[in-house]
């Protein structure tokens, strides 16, 4: 595995080298000891997998009291992911970036704690699969509005499109509100 820094400060975006023959392919999605030879020092909590659909949105998620770094993989389809730095020491706080990631890519990425993370399904199925470095804590666990305008996060909808929200996703605070400490 190999990688290169990303738009958010502690970002990576790691490439894996899949092999392949005759009987299929093999991908080692992650490996600790690379991963920490990269910097990421983590015992991962848990391990998520989402599986949903075109248009769907998910996010911009984060926890203010314990927050979760996250190895994000796609394993099937195509997203456009995105993150914001809300991390008030960071040289990159409050600056967002997005990217297409594909399953056929052969690309992981790192989210250090203290990102507010979302995504957005661009193919017929998404297969998602993403580890985090701590627990999640519902009374901790807050939503950054998807579409602030501060964050000027360009998700790639079409002229007109609305995003499948959840109820809670919908009801994301501004970055101004969180700023403010009343999440």
């Amino acid at each position: 595995m190999t990688a290169t820094a990303g738009a958010l400060a502690g970002m990576l975006v790691c490439a894996r080298e899949p092999h392949a023959d005759s009987r299929g392919s093999f991908d080692v999605l992650s490996n600790l000891e690379e991963l920490a030879a990269l910097g990421v020092r983590s015992d991962f909590w848990q391990e998520n997998l989402i599986k949903t659909r075109r248009g769907v949105l998910r996010g911009l998620h984060y926890q203010s009291r314990r927050p979760q770094g996250k190895l994000l993989t796609v394993l099937s389809g195509e997203i456009y992911d995105a993150a914001v730095d809300l991390r008030p020491d960071s040289p990159t706080y409050g600056r967002s970036t997005g990217r297409i990631l594909r399953a056929a890519d052969h690309l992981s990425l790192w989210l250090p704690p203290g990102l507010a993370h979302g995504f957005l399904a661009r193919s017929e199925e998404v297969i998602f699969c993403y580890k985090v470095s701590a627990a999640w804590d519902p009374g901790e666990a807050h939503v950054l509005a998807w579409d602030d305008p501060e964050a000027a996060i360009a998700w790639p909808l079409a002229a007109g499109e609305v995003p499948i929200l959840s109820d809670r996703d919908r009801a994301g605070r501004s970055l101004a509100v969180i700023r403010a400490g009343l999440r």
